[in-house]
């Protein structure tokens, strides 16, 4: 318990870092983050209709319920990647990483389970800059630079009962903290041009809730199959979103601001998700998943920065995002968990998923992402308990769109699941 709240705290301020390097960050709330726990990221994100005694997860909440009654599970995780980035010929590698989440569950009473802990919901972080000629003919060159960095992330608690048999439901409570600031510098090699400078930035601080629900029917003696469902709503999250436009002076080095919108505050929002999932269990050796996952972006309006007839606006506008659809299949094997064979007591996980793009950018589609996944999920023994996983998984993630850049990362996700025994009579000889 005591390493539980120490890695909280640590999320805490791990968690400023950014998770991306991304240049599609740079738009609407930024890259969307991936919110399974270790076991999910070995499935490549499968787990709407995931069930299991010694696991968290929060892609359902309806999935506590089955927790042991014996048991504190709690789960920690990291990443680190290295992402290629191609455009016209030209490559360009950069390498990042980040704490990924922290999640934690016990069973609160009988059919009821808890958990609490921090996931993140999107990831802003990418630097770079474009130059070129101001004319064909001159010697002067213009450049672009671009920076941001922040996101947002999710500290929630939630519960899930099992009233009867076979059917369970739930519900996560989430407080949303976060943002971004994103800069836009102009530039001249000539000192005697004043920069143009864009300022971007926001601040989150609210607060959003998912619900979840499991149906599992006992096909015969050794198979389970589990329908899994997910909703989550559609609210506006504030976060004050501001726009700076600064005109400096390289000579007499006075810098003149405008800020906006000048009338008002703007809103933030997040959309409405609905997940549905299949998942097929054999005799708790082998689990077969599959999941789809609907993001209403295409209602969402986002701030943004235009000028028509020489009017400067900062306004909400519907031509930033798209309706989302992601598939995913995923699997597990493990031959024989209680076995005293070590071997026979690793997990092992693959998975695939395919996704549609939720930006448009500059009326185009943003990247569409396919990814796969292969994991391992290895027992720790020790003098007290023999129920920890050490989980591994590496993950390949595609983004690429016609118009624009193509990414290609290679991620190494771990993460640490203790399980510990609450509650034990001690008998004493």
């Amino acid at each position: 318990m005591i390493v539980g709240i120490l890695a909280l705290a640590a999320a805490v301020n791990g968690f400023a870092q950014s998770g991306t390097n991304s240049p599609y960050s740079q738009y609407g709330l930024g890259i969307i983050s991936e919110r399974a726990g270790s076991v999910g990221r070995g499935m490549n994100g499968v787990g709407i209709a995931y069930r299991e005694h010694n696991q968290v997860n929060a892609l359902n909440p309806a999935s506590y319920a089955a927790i042991d009654s014996l048991s504190f599970i709690f789960d920690v995780g990291l990443s680190g990647q290295l992402t290629n980035f191609e455009e016209n010929g030209k490559r360009l590698n950069a390498k990042n990483a980040s704490f990924e989440y922290v999640v934690a569950g016990f069973r609160l009473a009988k059919h009821l389970g808890v958990s609490f802990g921090i996931l993140p919901y999107t990831n802003v972080g990418y630097d770079y800059s474009v130059s070129e000629k101001v004319n064909a003919t001159s010697s002067e060159y213009y450049t672009s630079t671009f920076t941001g960095k922040g996101g947002i992330h999710e500290v929630y608690l939630g519960m899930g009962w099992e009233p009867f048999k076979g059917f369970a439901f739930g519900f996560n409570a989430g407080y949303l903290w976060g943002g971004y600031d994103r800069t836009v510098k102009n530039s001249y090699s000539d000192s005697y041009v004043n920069t143009l400078s864009k300022e971007y930035s926001a601040d989150v601080r609210n607060f959003k809730v998912d619900f979840g629900l499991q149906l599992t029917a006992r096909l015969s003696k050794k198979d389970r199959l589990t329908l899994g469902a997910t909703y989550g709503l559609n609210r506006k999250i504030g976060g004050n979103p501001t726009c700076q436009v600064i005109s400096y002076n390289p000579q007499t080095r006075v810098s003149d601001t405008i800020s906006y919108p000048k009338n008002g505050e703007l809103d933030l929002e997040i959309p409405m998700t609905i997940g549905g999932g299949l998942m097929w269990n054999h005799s708790g050796k082998v689990k077969v998943g599959v999941d789809y996952s609907f993001q209403k972006w295409g209602g969402v309006k986002f701030p943004e920065y235009t000028v028509v007839n020489n009017v400067p606006t900062y306004q909400l506008a519907d031509n930033i995002y798209q309706d989302r659809h992601k598939f995913s299949l995923g699997a597990e094997i493990c031959p024989a968990e209680n076995s005293r064979k070590f071997l026979n007591r690793v997990r092992y996980r693959a998975g695939v998923a395919y996704a549609t793009p939720y930006l448009k950018i500059n009326g185009h589609d943003g990247p569409k992402e396919l990814s796969a996944s292969l994991g391992f999920g290895i027992p720790i023994f020790d003098g007290w308990s023999n129920r920890s996983i050490l989980n591994i998984s590496a993950q390949y993630v595609r983004q690429e769109s016609k118009m624009f850049i193509k990414e290609n990362t290679f991620r190494i996700n771990i993460g640490l699941t203790f399980n510990e025994r609450w509650f034990d009579k001690w008998k004493v000889e």
